[in-house]
Order: structure tokens, then C-alpha cells, then sequence
């Protein structure tokens, strides 16, 4: 399987930063910052959803490998504490993978390990011929 390049693009965009990204497990961290902000000073929910996408997909790709790509198709993300500043934590895990979706967890954390978000996400494995 050819690396993708976890680095550029939204995720450049949000500041991302993967301190672990496999076929089991996506390890995500980022600075919240005023940018990421919604307009009440808190980070913005939209922010969540996206990393918690990024987790579930970056290794439900991984994980499918060479048989293709995944593509998301359900993100239901819950919002569980206000943050407006600090470093934050994801982590991904799968739940359940099978042989056309896969279905991932994604916790995310700040630095006392209060757990601020929580989302899963369902893909869809779409494999070559």
C-alpha cells in the first residue's frame, strides 16, 4: 500500500498532527486555537466531526490496504465538554470491520484526559476488482 501523505491538505489545514496511525490504531493531536474557534469562543463542532472522520478513515484505510479505498458515509460525532484553548487528543479505534464497511470509535481527550468528544464513524470499503 502506497503511505498517503497524512500531513497536507484539511489536515494541514486544522493543524493535525498523527502521532500514530495503523490498521488498528489513529492517534490525532492538535492546538486549539481562535481560527478553530466558533463565534462564542469555543472550538467549533465542525472541527470535531472532521478529526474524528480523519481518525476512522485514515485507518480504515490502512487497514483495507492495497484492496481498495474507504470512503465515509455516516459521522455521528457527540460534543461532550466547551474547550477554547489547549492541546487536544484523538484516538481511533475500529469497532467492527467487515467486508463491505468498517465502523470506528474515536475518543477525544484534552490534556487532564477528560474525554471532551466522541464520535464513530461508518465507511464504506470500496474494493478493487
Amino acid at each position: 500500500m502506497e503511505i498517503p501523505d497524512l500531513t497536507g491538505g484539511f489536515a494541514a489545514l486544522l493543524g493535525l498532527t498523527f502521532e500514530e496511525a495503523t490498521a488498528d490504531r489513529v492517534v490525532i493531536r492538535w492546538q486549539v486555537r481562535p481560527e478553530l474557534h466558533q463565534p462564542f469562543g469555543l472550538l467549533h463542532g465542525g472541527v470535531y466531526c472532521a478529526v474524528v472522520e480523519t481518525a476512522a478513515s485514515v485507518g480504515g484505510a490502512f487497514w483495507l490496504a492495497d484492496r481498495g479505498t474507504v470512503v465515509g458515509v455516516s459521522n455521528q460525532t457527540d460534543f461532550l465538554r466547551a474547550v477554547r484553548d489547549g492541546e487536544l487528543t484523538a484516538v481511533g479505534t475500529p469497532v467492527h470491520r467487515g467486508r463491505s464497511q468498517q465502523l470506528w470509535q474515536v475518543e477525544i481527550t484534552d490534556a487532564g484526559e477528560r474525554l471532551v468528544a466522541r464520535g464513530q464513524v461508518r465507511l464504506q470499503n470500496l474494493t478493487r476488482d
